[in-house]
């Protein structure tokens, strides 16, 4: 009797172990997904101020392209929106992307802008933000593809329902800002701006497992 009641136990703490360490995987992964959303949510947020600055640089020359500007404007407001999720995000931002298209086109029509210092340099920033959220995208859904793959598949579906624990957005960006490369405001042709593409640039988080290099052509 003594011997069964010490096997029931030790079956008992193994279990609870194993619970445990399911459990707070599940919860360590949700805070990786979480983490790696706010800092796509930084350059976002950062995106949209050199956009403003933007808009402003093109005012000074182009004041009369109200039209093209209004549209620029109120797609970064829609960005802007408190609260939205990834998938709400990647849909505001998508059409900030195209409304970027039409303020590239104007530059194209203003020598004198596309040479302004100032204008530059905010494409630059512009660019190089660009590359920080392609990089933050690719992390955020390596995890987020890694959470969700935890509940829904066995053991730890189980214990994500009993510890609140479920499935996360991916951030995927749509039209033209999944199919163009980075910002380019008339320096190097025609590429259009984008979110969630392009190489990745200095400050990047690390590659999520799908970032293998491409196989070389000979």
């Amino acid at each position: 009797m003594g011997t069964t009641l010490i096997v029931i136990l030790v079956i008992v703490v193994v279990l609870g172990i194993i619970f445990a360490a399911l459990y707070n995987g599940l919860v360590k992964l949700r805070n990786v997904v979480q983490e790696s959303w706010a800092q796509i949510d930084v350059e976002l947020k950062r995106r949209h101020d050199l956009i403003g600055n933007l808009v402003e640089t093109v005012k000074g020359y182009a004041a009369h392209e109200r039209g093209t500007l209004d549209e620029v404007t109120h797609a970064r407001a829609a960005a802007m929106a408190p609260n939205q999720s990834p998938a709400q995000a990647a849909q505001t931002e998508g059409e900030l992307s195209r409304a970027l298209v039409n303020l590239q086109a104007v530059s194209e029509a203003y020598p004198d802008l596309k040479a302004n210092q100032n204008f530059m340099a905010l494409q630059n920033e512009l660019g190089s933000t660009e590359d920080r959220i392609a990089s933050a995208r690719r992390y955020y859904n390596a995890n987020v593809r890694a959470l969700n793959t935890k509940v829904q598949t066995l053991p730890t579906n189980v214990i994500a329902g009993m510890a609140g624990v479920s499935k996360a957005e991916y951030f995927e960006t749509e039209g033209i800002a999944r199919e163009t490369p980075r910002v380019d405001f008339g320096t190097s042709g025609s590429s259009a701006p984008s979110v969630g593409q392009g190489p990745a640039a200095g400050g990047q988080l690390p590659p999520g497992p799908q970032d293998a290099p491409p196989p070389q052509q000979g």
